[in-house]
Formats: structure tokens, sequence, C-alpha cells
């Protein structure tokens, strides 16, 4: 079914150029093959992990790679967006492991300790986790994942049964369907952004590559416009 919620077109076109140049110039983003057929985006659900109010009406979805330095830098983004948006209830963030394996090959390993770290403590553990592990990572590779269990101590999960859960391996599947669903939505990098509302997906609200704060702003300003009676923030 066609959107009938759609970016301005002049946001699009932006947003269109910022991510053609991180992908013709190797910067903005990471990459991973090109899917097929046309983008399917899976709803949300009682699985992910989301930051924020969970009945929002605008979601912002992300597949994103622990050790691609451009998700390091969109994930100190997102949290700006979060601060601004998320007091009132409107805007929500989902996070989805998209894991390069091609060239992170750590990176499947890391979305499962948050997955365990997730089972533990809930979103708001998945969430601290994962900003450790932006902190403590070089990126590109580079997290000793002796330091796993280690960063799950500093956020105050039970060390033991973290790692009983990673071990087990209980969450392997879940990462490589996540993997597999970032694909058919669209993805051929990371971090790749859709932009929901009411659980459909906005007319150009695919978007790849790290995009700055205020074209962040600027897009979520004007889906909020197609909200009936939403706020608009302003600065």
């Amino acid at each position: 079914m066609k959107s009938q919620y759609v970016l301005p077109f002049t946001i699009v076109i932006a947003g269109g150029l910022i991510a053609g140049a991180v992908f013709l110039a190797g910067k903005g983003s990471s990459t991973t093959p090109t899917p097929n057929g046309a983008p399917t985006v899976r709803p949300v659900d009682s699985s992910d992990h989301i930051l924020g109010n969970p009945s929002a009406p605008i979601k912002i979805v992300e597949y994103a790679d622990l050790e691609c330095p451009f998700c390091k830098d969109f994930h100190i983004t997102m949290h700006q967006i979060m601060d601004f948006y998320g007091a009132n209830g409107q805007v929500a963030w989902v996070y989805r492991a998209f894991p390069l394996t091609q060239i992170h090959s750590k990176a499947p390993k890391e979305a499962e300790a948050a997955e365990c770290a997730g089972a533990q403590g809930g979103n708001e553990a998945f969430f601290k986790f994962i900003d450790k592990i932006y902190e403590v990572t070089p990126g590109s590779n580079g997290l000793d994942l002796n330091q796993l269990p280690v960063i799950a101590g500093e956020v105050g999960l039970n060390v033991e049964q973290f790692n009983q859960c990673l071990n087990s391996g209980t969450y392997s599947k879940k990462v490589a369907d996540s993997y597999q669903d970032a694909i058919a939505a669209g993805g051929q990098g990371t971090p790749y952004t859709l932009i929901l509302i009411n659980g459909e997906l906005v007319e150009g609200g695919n978007l790849s590559g790290a995009q700055p704060y205020d074209s962040m702003r600027a897009i979520i300003d004007a889906v909020l416009g197609q909200l009936p009676g939403a706020p608009i923030q302003t600065p």
C-alpha cells in the first residue's frame, strides 16, 4: 500500500544528496550488498528495543552495526534527537542490529551481547550497554570481545548471568534475522534509518548514512506536521 505520508520534496532531495555523497565517497556509512525486490519493513513489536514512548506515533527505526564508526557518530545524533523530541512522547527510537560480518566480524557477537543485556535489564539496560560499547570501541572491528563482560558489569548487570546468555548463543538467530530484516527493508549499509508514522513507512523516509542532526530535525518536523494537532518543537 502506498504511504499517505510523504516527506517534502526538498527534504528528500537533501537527504538523498547526503546519502549519495557518503556512499560514493565511502564516508558516512559502512556498506553491505544491495538487496533485491521491493523494501519490506518489519512492524515494530515487543521484541524490539525502544527508547522513548513505545506508543509514539513517530518511530525512528535504526539498523546499526556496533563496530561501524558512522553508527557511532549517528548514535550521538540520535540521543540528541531523543533529548529534544522524546519528552512529549511523539517520537521513539527503535534500535535493530545490522552487523556487517563481511567487514566487522565482531559485530554479531556484540549485537548478541546487547540482546543479553536487554534480556536481563530491559530497554534501559540495552541502551546503556550499547552506549558503553560505542564509548569504548574505536570502531572498525577494534573492540576486544573480552571487554563485553566488563561492560556488562559497568552498566550494573549480573556478569555471570550475562556470560551464560552470551556463551549459549541464545540470541544469535535474532541477530541474524535482524540482518535479513534490514536487507529486506532496503538496507545497503549502516546506519540505515526508517521513519515510521503510525507504523507506516513515510514515503522518502528510508535514510542511508549518518544523517546530520539538522537534517534529522527537518525530517522529523516535516513528519510531525502531518499529525493532526501535533506540536512542532522550537529551539
